[in-house]
């Protein structure tokens, strides 16, 4: 399931299987490449927050045309 926060520029992805998770990444990621393409100037942020639990946000510290992921603490 993708949820989305500040117009398009911030994904929740969660899900009861990791086919579910892995999906709603990848859409999620297509998703939040658009704006930060579009501008010119922002990178992609995946974080971790749990086993089944990921945001997919559009971040000015990422370097333009960069997916990070990351761990959340």
């Amino acid at each position: 399931m993708i949820t989305t926060n500040e117009t398009g520029r911030i994904y929740r992805v969660t899900g009861d299987s990791p086919h579910i998770v892995g999906a709603g990444l990848n859409a999620a990621v297509e998703l939040a490449q658009q704006p930060a393409m579009g501008e010119g100037k922002h990178g992609v942020l995946v974080e971790r927050h749990g086993p089944a639990s990921f945001t997919v946000a559009v971040r000015g510290y990422v370097p333009y045309g960069i997916t990070q992921e990351r761990e959340h603490p």
